[in-house]
């Protein structure tokens, strides 16, 4: 694989520039491909882009850009797209940045404010040569610095094509419809391939990495994503179905996990939100988000139900004189542990009065039945 520096100005890189939301990006007379598909969206915030561009103006260097070069002579950005993107949007119009206290978009430059803008030099190192897999490793190579790519944005270089597209489009996108149907249920950033991920993650039982590259292979030469964006909508519909009151602690939640668990099991929308309602106002329910899966699953483990303290436990030590209060026989405090006398889920509190300490074996023999 040959590397090679690269001598060109702003002025070359927004040459032909064009934005597609369908067809790509472009620049450099048409030549660059600024988003390759194992590129991350755009995630640069405002502030992030005016300063690039203060730089350019203030003549600070910018980090060195690099690109491919394939056999057809075509260009393709390898690492630096945000800078670029942000370069190009400034020419575009798109935002202004401070210049001697006054605000100055690209149309309103002063011609030698303008002049110094175009003619600033851009450090571009080119590979050539290279296989598709010497590309990726040294995409991954000189992306340890800066903002490291997502596990997701690296599995979307090996498998490229129109199944891709597809699943970016309803998955990836700023205020893409994926997002606008689960906002409220799922913690995540579409424009960091976080949501594709996690309808990914659901889709294959709450796969591994290797699950994930697997189903991603299988599913590569697809026409589209539109399995698994019917899949989605099936998870979301299924929750506002059950859980018909919006809480703050449902978002965040692995929903579509409990849809391929319990989907085919009949329960009543009213009765889960009256055992949620109470469940919330139960000091003992530490976990509150945790209610959700355990008024589908029963696992109280789900709620981490608040511990007794170490004076509870040696109060009721003392009370019992060391004695298991189910096999008799006399422990260290250190070998006995705390239980509830009436079980929390029959209404049993966590406090002084309705502690016990039995030792390690008899807690355990309990648990299990």
């Amino acid at each position: 694989m040959k590397i090679s520096p690269l001598e060109i100005t702003v002025r070359d890189l927004i040459q032909g520039y064009d934005n597609n939301e369908e067809e790509g990006v472009v620049g450099y007379g048409g030549l660059l491909n600024i988003r390759p598909q194992y590129q991350r969206e755009f995630v640069y915030t405002p502030k992030q882009q005016e300063e690039v561009v203060n730089s350019i103006f203030k003549g600070f260097p910018l980090n060195v850009m690099y690109w491919v070069k394939n056999e057809d002579g075509q260009f393709e950005l390898l690492d630096g797209q945000q800078r670029t993107l942000s370069i190009c949007s400034y020419a575009e119009g798109e935002f202004y940045v401070t210049l001697n206290g006054t605000p100055r978009a690209f149309h309103n430059l002063t011609d030698s404010q303008r002049e110094l803008f175009l003619n600033y030099p851009l450090q571009v190192y080119v590979c050539e040569n290279g296989t598709d897999d010497e590309k990726l490793d040294w995409f991954e190579i000189i992306n340890i610095a800066g903002e490291k790519l997502t596990k997701q944005e690296l599995r979307n270089a090996a498998f490229p094509g129109a199944w891709l597209t597809s699943a970016k489009r309803r998955f990836s996108k700023t205020g893409c419809v994926a997002y606008k149907l689960g906002q409220d249920y799922i913690q995540a950033n579409p424009i960091r391939q976080e949501y594709l991920e996690k309808v990914l993650y659901w889709i294959t039982e709450c796969g591994s990495d290797k699950a994930i590259k697997e189903y991603m292979a299988a599913h590569q030469k697809d026409a589209n994503a539109d399995a698994e964006w019917q899949y989605f909508q099936m998870v979301i519909a299924w929750v506002k179905m059950l859980f018909v009151k919006k809480r703050k602690e449902m978002k965040g939640i692995d929903w579509g996990d409990l849809y391929n668990r319990f989907k085919n099991n009949n329960y009543s929308s009213s009765e889960l939100e009256e055992r949620i309602k109470t469940l919330m106002m139960d000091d003992d329910v530490t976990n509150k988000r945790g209610i959700y899966e355990y008024v589908l699953s029963g696992n109280e483990r789900k709620l981490n139900i608040r511990a007794f303290s170490d004076n509870m436990k040696r109060e009721a030590y003392e009370r019992q004189n060391g004695i298991c209060s189910k096999c008799g026989k006399h422990f260290e405090i250190e070998q006995m542990e705390a239980d509830h006398i009436t079980p929390w889920s029959q209404g049993g509190k966590t406090n002084a009065k309705n502690c016990q300490m039995l030792c390690r074996e008899c807690n355990r023999r309990k648990s299990d039945n």
